[in-house]
């Protein structure tokens, strides 16, 4: 006993039992905060992080729209073309539901861009006439011309000026849809690698966005769109309805058919976008071989003009001046 209390009370000893007890409690104390990071500083974290991509996502997104003002018919107009097309009813006179499908083909969805469609038509013919007049009148052009041809040149400017925005238009939607169809195909199958590896319409539609891109910018764009919209509109059907009345293509529309219908009756979405996939790949595969049967109707004026002149100066012309030089001719 007396061994006992020697030892315990030695100073040494208590010195190292103290010591002791406060690295555990030490060890105690930050074991939390080592052991990894609670369900609540997990959450914060990923609050945080998503707080940060939603103002990086709104700064890239200011910024590509203050690259892009002036170009396009996407950015925002003003109160005053605005009023002037309230005031004018615009709308109802120039506009139907042709014109508006015709935006949404080229890519203009918003309604800045009819408003800005709207009044280009309106301004446009009375510019263009207005250039025409100078033209005739102080720049000396159809100086020879009687008047009524110089006033069906200023008709004809007005006329051109008036039809320009759907020309433009026009062009933007054909170069739209043609970018589209030959991505298309490719689309589908990427699609259809992602669903049959488990994922959802949403992620498969994300994923196969973010490879197209490279590729055809306007299919990547429609479908980031999709996915927007079959995360927050009531009816997924409606989703893939939009897709196929923004890109005007058959091809598109029945693969949105196809869609609905595998959704509506639980059937397996990847034989469909598998039948689909190759039935787009067919259609490439004969309008490219519609175009390549097309081809020598189209050379045989060019040929005629172009080839068979140049082809008969080289082959009769060396004769032409044999000939020539030994006098028969």
């Amino acid at each position: 006993m007396e061994s006992i209390i020697r030892f315990a009370t030695n100073p040494e000893i208590m010195v190292a039992a103290l010591v002791s007890i406060a690295v555990f409690a030490t060890v105690l104390t930050l074991l939390p905060s080592t052991g990894g990071p609670s369900l609540k500083s997990r959450m914060k974290s990923v609050a945080l992080e998503r707080d940060e991509l939603r103002a990086r996502q709104k700064a890239r997104l200011a910024a590509e729209a203050e690259r892009n003002r002036g170009k396009s018919l996407r950015r925002q107009d003003t109160s005053g073309v605005r009023r002037i097309v309230e005031r004018l009813d615009l709308r109802r006179a120039l506009a139907d539901e042709k014109t508006a499908a015709q935006l949404r083909n080229a890519g203009f969805r918003s309604e800045s861009a009819m408003t800005r469609f709207l009044f280009l038509r309106f301004v446009l013919p009375f510019l263009f006439a207005g250039l025409v007049f100078v033209w005739i009148y102080f720049g000396g052009g159809l100086a020879s011309q009687p008047t009524l041809f110089k006033v069906i040149a200023c008709i004809f400017g007005a006329y051109a000026g008036f039809y320009a925005p759907v020309l433009y238009v026009s062009n933007a939607a054909t170069k739209r849809k043609k970018s589209i169809q030959l991505a298309w195909p490719d689309a589908l199958d990427l699609m259809l690698i992602c669903v049959e590896s488990g994922m959802s319409a949403e992620a498969a539609f994300r994923r196969v966005a973010d490879e197209i891109g490279s590729q055809s910018v306007a299919l990547a764009e429609e479908l980031v769109l999709t996915m927007a919209e079959l995360s927050f509109l009531p009816e997924r059907r409606q989703a893939y309805e939009n897709l196929a009345l923004r890109t005007g293509l058959d091809t598109v529309k029945s693969v949105t058919q196809a869609l609905i219908q595998a959704e509506r009756y639980g059937t397996p979405i990847g034989a469909a976008l598998r039948v689909m996939a190759e039935e787009s790949r067919e259609h490439r595969m004969n309008e490219a071989e519609k175009k390549a049967a097309a081809l020598p109707p189209k050379l045989t004026v060019p040929m005629i003009l172009f080839f068979l002149p140049v082809l008969f100066v080289v082959i009769m012309g060396p004769a032409i001046m044999s000939l020539t030089a030994a006098g028969i001719m």
